[in-house]
């Protein structure tokens, strides 16, 4: 072999990468000493973009496509290079390759509690995380603003940056919706787009796409969540007065069971308590019966005289209009006066509708006891 076939065999004349990794995002082709020989066969693969720097500047790009190397289709290069007249020499040129494709499932949450104002709630702390898909959108910005003249970038030299932005700007999201903190678990793939508006802008400015981001999972502190837990509790159970006589009857029913082939006193005096139980549990059903707007008694109170007994009120039509509320009383003084009379229409709480004076006996009974008026001469 000649000297200058040698030569040859040191020029490189295949330029390609089948990238085996899921992780790499640039990887720059080893060429090392050896010149790139002019003609040299160049494969860009789907999903990659490569790109000729000469002297730290950015020459040619080349999408996806087999090429043949010549000065025709490296414009840019050849103007760096002031090949003139299509001079086909060897030449020394750095290439990149950059990955193009997606890469998912990368996460990202928050490291400490976030404080927000909840309108229910006031101010409460929240915890978030989730994953993100993302792709170089711009590969000459991404290799200009973030990789440089790396010989290899991989997603974990910048994942953190991202999760970074993914939290700042996605907490603020969360704060902005202005969505209660309750309807938050509701409202996850809404916030996920919320996130990926308030995001995108910072990662285009670095050559990127954000092709996805999802909420997993937006929760309170511990001792919150166990607060509300206890507040859910308290509206499953409903009626306490119902849920303690309900408690009671359980103590009850399993005393009788343990009395089996046991002591008869003790399973009586297990019964005795329960029913002591029922007893007040009772007292404590009737009170939350107790409703003011129906009229009934209020329950004594303990230590207390009972509440004084309040007299029915009743309406009556005098010209036309309803008039009241008066009491038997005043009802009496009023038929002396012959203010309405035995035809005139009457109500009180609990009747369905107006009633004739003579429907209602203790109404009535009023007149029986009025002197008639006086004769005319």
């Amino acid at each position: 072999m000649g000297l200058f076939s040698k030569l040859l065999n040191e020029f490189i004349d295949v330029i390609e990468w089948v990238d085996t990794t899921h992780n790499t995002i640039i990887w720059k082709f080893p060429r090392y000493e050896n010149a790139i020989k002019m003609g040299a066969k160049l494969t860009v693969r789907e999903s990659q973009v490569a790109i000729f720097m000469n002297e730290g500047k950015i020459a040619d790009v080349f999408e996806p496509g087999m090429y043949e190397l010549t000065t025709q289709n490296m414009p840019i290069l050849t103007l760096l290079q002031s090949w003139k007249y299509g001079f086909n020499s060897p030449f020394k040129a750095d290439v990149f390759f950059v990955s193009t494709r997606q890469f998912t499932n990368q996460g990202w949450g928050t490291k400490n509690p976030v404080m927000l104002r909840d309108a229910e709630f006031g101010p409460v702390r929240l915890r978030a995380f989730g994953s993100y898909n993302f792709k170089v959108q711009d590969p000459k910005l991404f290799l200009q603003q973030i990789a440089a003249t790396n010989p290899e970038f991989n997603v974990e030299d910048i994942n953190e940056q991202l999760r970074n932005i993914a939290v700042s700007r996605g907490m603020d999201a969360v704060a902005q919706s202005k969505i209660p903190v309750l309807d938050l678990a509701a409202n996850y793939d809404e916030m996920g787009k919320l996130i990926t508006t308030n995001i995108q802008p910072d990662f285009a400015e670095i050559g990127l796409n954000l092709t996805k981001l999802l909420v997993e999972n937006i929760s309170l502190p511990p001792e919150v969540e166990q607060a509300l837990d206890k507040r859910s509790s308290m509206g499953i159970v409903g009626n306490l007065g119902a849920y303690a006589q309900f408690q009671a009857a359980n103590a009850i029913e399993k005393s009788a069971e343990n009395s089996i082939g046991g002591n008869l006193g003790a399973a009586g005096m297990g019964l005795g308590v329960g029913a002591a139980m029922m007893g007040q549990v009772g007292n404590i059903f009737q009170q939350n019966k107790f409703d003011p707007n129906q009229g009934s008694t209020p329950p004594p109170t303990a230590g207390g005289p009972p509440p004084v007994p309040t007299e029915e009120q009743y309406y009556v039509v005098i010209a036309d209009k309803s008039n009241g509320p008066f009491t038997l009383h005043q009802l009496s003084q009023m038929a002396g006066e012959r203010s309405f009379s035995e035809s005139s229409m009457v109500w009180k709480k609990g009747m369905a509708a107006w009633a004739p004076v003579a429907t209602l006996p203790e109404v009535a009974d009023l007149f029986k006891n009025t002197p008639p008026p006086l004769p005319t001469a």
